[in-house]
């Protein structure tokens, strides 16, 4: 409607014009629009002054009739009684009486108001009045269908109900918004919310029916306006608005956005909580359970927003605060739990603040998160490795006279972590958690394996018997913690574990062979007889690896440097029965002294390191014998005496050290034949494995 067709107010006494019918219609037409609901204040009021002017007018004439009969007013009123207290915030504040308890208070009548004054008074929000003016308006109207006043005009019966409906919703609408609005200022109208309920107290006793009555509209007059539901949905409103209103930073601005948005989530809606408690509370009867029906709007406004939250693409830290969140938090004291929230907010009833199949999704994706995660600090331990210590020949640190490496304990450390935020959780998420960690363990053992062989193989560095020494300690470490500390079945990682420490051996042992047979093929040389090597050359290249498995954790290091003494001596004496040419006597003396104070030094430094091999002793000495050993028949001692400490040597063996001592073919077979016997069991005690690992060499006819 233009504004040009709007009346002034001041007019609103004066005579019905002869086109009050027009207007009339017109207005009718424009207040019964079904769009008339969503259309703003100002268009509505435009309407409501319309139809006031043509009702203010009719109801005139009306008057001057009544007045030349009785000179009184004999329309019927509508009395609905309300308690003084609604104009005494301080006697109404701790609830709302029945309307029936209050016959005796002074009533606040309904008046024959037009529709626009109807309307301030709902704009003013002075909404007992406009609701006792209203209920004399449908009252009025339902009389006047009863008595069959709108027989021949139908559509002014519609129109009538129609403008009843509307301003009703009119009220239904500020109704939403006193309660939306009850939590967004700093104090609470206590005047209004208890008028609220008188409200909605009052409409109950005058719409205890339904009103199916026939005839067109009927059933927009004398109908429950259920403005307790429409309370608590509004409750829910605002909740929801509540909610969505707290800050939340954006991801690209602080990395830390989720955890900052659910404190503020914290701290916001607990303020409002301690509101309803202190302020809200106490202007609400006991049956609307005011504080109950506030929590119950808050948990399902956050279970909503979380699952909103849920849908974007976290990150494994989000993930986790997240879901620690709704664990840990929001039942807790720093939030629902508070004391100082107690009793009025329970949680006990509360349901499931995440569905069943959302909360299950967001733990599948927090596993499948951890996993890049796992794995990303698994790469980060090896990175430290190398570029902290391999790079920089930084040597393991000695414990309790063992190698020791913080490898087993930064992946205890990591795992353990995991678990016990999991935990905090829930026991199947740090179950997950655990199978997780030990998978990507047994996928970073072998990239750490490959790694070190590497970097061992590309650089001779002084670390390399060091390191090997303290990553055997440390993965035995890590076996035995992760059984003790996490209960878990290692069989699966012994086997990983068992294949790396032979690896490394294998390598260690390489290395230590790279270094002795230089030395080792330089024995019986003529450098070597003239002494020009130093008699411990050997035994210090064979110390650069042997020293330190001292440092290893037993039984491992003792086997290590047991097989290292035995390479040693088994090598030494491969190398001694080679043949070569025929040597002096005088060099023959010169070779045994010299055999005889390299195995001293070599036995002596490796039983000082801790090689409880001692049976290997005696082996080098009795070649070095019987090599410069001058009488003939005293050599047949010596070859008794070998053939005793080792009964593995064959008639081969020694052929080749007889033939080093220059005897002829005819005499080493009588030498042998007086000396040699055959032994009970060749194969039966550990001392009896070496001359079976020497190979024979072959003896020309030089000798």
């Amino acid at each position: 409607m233009n504004r040009s067709t709007e009346l002034d107010p001041r007019s609103m006494t004066s005579e019905p014009t002869n086109s009050a019918g027009k207007e009339k219609r017109e207005a009718a037409s424009e207040l019964s629009s079904p769009s008339l609901h969503s259309m703003d204040s100002g268009f509505f009021e435009r309407g409501i002054k319309t139809m006031l002017s043509i009702r203010k007018s009719k109801r005139s004439l009306n008057k001057e009739k009544e007045k030349e009969g009785t000179g009184t007013w004999k329309g019927k009123r509508l009395s609905l009684l309300f308690s003084k207290s609604y104009e005494n915030e301080t006697t109404i504040c701790n609830g709302v009486q029945e309307v029936s308890e209050k016959i005796e208070a002074e009533p606040i009548q309904g008046k024959p108001l037009s529709v626009m004054e109807i309307n301030e008074l709902i704009q003013k929000r002075q909404l007992l009045e406009a609701f006792a003016s209203i209920k004399y308006l449908e009252d009025e109207t339902i009389t006047e269908r009863d008595a069959e006043k709108y027989k021949d005009n139908p559509q002014e019966f519609v129109r009538k109900s129609k403008d009843v409906d509307l301003l009703y919703n009119s009220i239904t609408n500020v109704i939403q918004a006193i309660v939306v609005g009850t939590l967004e200022h700093p104090t609470v109208e206590d005047t209004m919310l208890t008028s609220l309920v008188t409200l909605i107290a009052c409409e109950e006793a005058a719409h205890p029916n339904t009103g199916n009555a026939d005839g067109p509209g009927s059933d927009l007059l004398g109908m429950p306006r259920k403005w307790k539901e429409v309370w608590r949905e509004a409750v829910n409103e605002s909740a929801r608005k509540r909610v969505l209103r707290v800050p939340m930073t954006l991801k690209e601005e602080d990395s830390c956005w989720l955890n900052l948005h659910l404190g503020f989530l914290q701290k916001h809606l607990s303020e409002d909580l301690l509101k309803i408690k202190l302020s809200v509370k106490k202007c609400y009867p006991e049956e609307y359970q005011v504080c109950d029906m506030y929590v119950e709007a808050f948990h399902k406004a956050i279970a909503s927003h979380l699952q909103d939250l849920s849908q974007r693409p976290l990150e494994f830290n989000e993930l986790y605060t997240l879901l620690n969140w709704v664990a840990n938090t929001y039942c807790s004291e720093l939030f629902l739990g508070n004391p100082d929230l107690k009793p009025e907010v329970k949680t006990e009833n509360l349901s499931l603040l995440l569905a069943p199949a959302v909360w299950d999704k967001l733990k599948n994706d927090y596993i499948t998160s951890a996993k890049g995660k796992i794995k990303s600090y698994f790469g980060n331990i090896l990175r430290l490795e190398v570029t902290e210590k391999w790079e920089k020949e930084v040597h393991p640190e000695v414990k309790e006279n063992l190698y020791q490496s913080s490898l087993s304990l930064d992946i205890q450390t990591i795992i353990g972590e995991h678990m016990k935020i999991s935990r905090a959780i829930s026991r199947s998420l740090e179950t997950k958690m655990l199978e997780l960690c030990l998978e990507e363990l047994r996928e970073f053992i072998p990239r750490f394996e490959e790694e070190f062989v590497m970097w061992s193989t590309a650089r001779d560095s002084p670390i390399f018997a060091p390191y090997f020494v303290a990553y055997v300690n440390n993965f035995q470490d890590l076996l035995s913690g992760l059984e003790a500390m996490f209960k878990v079945n290692t069989e699966e990682l012994q086997k990983i574990l068992a294949a790396l420490t032979r690896n490394f051996t294998s390598i260690f042992l390489n290395e230590l062979r790279k270094k002795a047979q230089p030395l080792l093929k330089k024995i019986l040389t003529k450098d070597w007889i003239l002494s020009i090597e130093r008699p411990d050359s050997l035994a210090s290249a064979v110390s650069q690896f042997s020293e330190h498995l001292q440092h290893m954790r037993e039984p491992l290091g003792q086997e290590l440097l047991r097989d290292i003494h035995k390479y040693v001596v088994r090598e030494y004496i491969t190398l001694v029965i080679k043949p070569r040419w025929k040597m002096n006597r005088e060099t023959r003396q010169r070779v045994s002294n010299k055999m005889n104070q390299e195995a001293r030094i070599i036995h002596n430094m490796l039983i000082d390191q801790g090689s409880d091999a001692d049976w290997l002793v005696p082996a080098i000495h009795h070649i070095a014998n019987i090599i410069g050993e001058k009488k003939k028949d005293k050599i047949k001692e010596y070859v008794k005496d070998l053939c005793q400490d080792y009964p593995d040597i064959r008639k081969e063996h020694f052929m080749a050290i007889l033939a080093l001592r220059g005897l002829g073919r005819t005499r080493r077979m009588a030498i042998f034949r007086q000396g040699y016997h055959v032994p009970e069991s060749p194969d039966g005690g550990e001392g009896s494995t070496l001359f079976t690992e020497i190979d024979v060499p072959v003896i020309t006819s030089c000798f």
